[in-house]
């Protein structure tokens, strides 16, 4: 790092805590134009990296001094390391960012160091990894002809899958994408909307079309769509074809069904990448029906060329809210689940008993 340099302790460092093993180290930042922009308007992104990483930060004149658990303290380094070199990039950085790096800076699970984090290139600027498990499926959409993505909202599943498939889209690796999710009814039905065929699905694939709005201009969209480069469609839509040289995207997977699933898994064709996305705790189907997602990975987890990432409340990068009603639904679930199998001996031995 020639423009950045580490020196332990010094007189700005904060006061370190009373743990004897605490760790104190200084930054040295070469560009006074950049540093107000790592800090943030009154240091809210050094407040906001304080709190994230459990830190003491202090700054003057171009040294940013850290303090605290030596763990804590290395990932704070990560962290502000990883923004400096986006700001050298010309990258502007904002909250959502700062919290990106915290996230791929954990010090609980430090899976992949922030300036080794991929990303995905399109016209529109290169999407990156905002937290350890987008940058392992990431990892994953580049590498493998199959991806499933499994997960709660707010995860990134759709927005970077369709980010790969613009990229490779846009770099000549695949003639066209396809993006597909069940019509699944929620309380109405789609012949009660006003409409004509497109009309009536639309509302189900607008997440898709959003993410695309955010990989390329709006007017390139529409002309890729009439040319046949990018294809929107309802799942129903996928039987009797195959799909070659193709991106194929099925989201909202959970609300198939096994045969659905399996029809749409065998549309594989040659030069073709699948990406299946889903979340098994949202599930909208008819009471009893088995899931096509949860059936696909109990039949096909560990087959070559399918790779299986799972998100976690930590990879949640909407407002820091969603993750804690991710968190509190899964306490729950968790408390019902431990609830039924402390009654189920009892109720077996009382039918024993008679």
């Amino acid at each position: 790092m020639s423009d950045i340099a580490a020196t332990p302790a010094d007189r700005l460092s904060p006061p370190l805590p009373a743990n004897p093993a605490a760790k104190a180290v200084t930054l040295h930042f070469a560009d006074n134009m950049l540093l107000p922009l790592l800090l943030g308007d009154h240091d809210r992104h050094l407040v906001r990296l304080e709190q994230g990483l459990g830190v003491r930060l202090s700054c003057r004149g171009n040294r940013v001094a850290i303090a605290g658990e030596p763990a804590r303290v290395e990932a704070a380094q990560l962290a502000l390391t990883g923004l400096w070199r986006r700001l050298e990039r010309g990258e502007a950085i904002g909250q959502g960012d700062v919290d990106a790096a915290i996230r791929l800076s954990d010090f609980d699970d430090p899976r992949l160091p922030l300036s080794d984090a991929p990303a995905i290139r399109t016209k529109r600027g290169a999407v990156g990894p905002r937290s350890p498990g987008q940058a392992a499926y990431m990892e994953a959409l580049a590498r493998a002809e199959m991806t499933f993505g499994l997960g709660p909202a707010g995860t990134g599943k759709t927005y970077l899958a369709v980010a790969q498939a613009v990229a490779m889209l846009q770099a000549g690796k695949v003639d066209r994408i396809v993006l597909s999710r069940p019509a699944v009814e929620a309380g109405e039905r789609l012949g009660f909307l006003p409409g004509d065929l497109k009309e009536k699905v639309d509302p189900y694939l607008r997440p898709l079309y959003d993410a695309l709005g955010d990989m390329m201009p709006a007017e390139q969209v529409v002309r890729r769509m009439g040319t046949g480069e990018i294809e929107v469609a309802p799942l129903a839509f996928m039987r009797g074809r195959t799909l070659a040289h193709a991106f194929v995207i099925l989201d909202e997977a959970q609300n198939t069904t096994p045969v659905q699933m399996k029809m749409f898994l065998t549309r594989m064709g040659e030069g073709t990448r699948m990406a299946i996305n889903g979340d098994l705790t949202q599930v909208d189907l008819p009471a009893g029906a088995r899931s096509g997602l949860r059936d696909a990975l109990d039949t096909l987890e560990g087959v070559a060329g399918i790779a299986v990432c799972r998100f976690d409340k930590r990879d949640v990068v909407r407002h820091p809210l969603v993750a804690r009603i991710v968190d509190a639904y899964d306490q729950r679930a968790a408390a019902e689940r431990d609830t039924r199998r402390s009654r189920a001996p009892a109720d077996g031995a009382h039918v024993a008993a008679k």
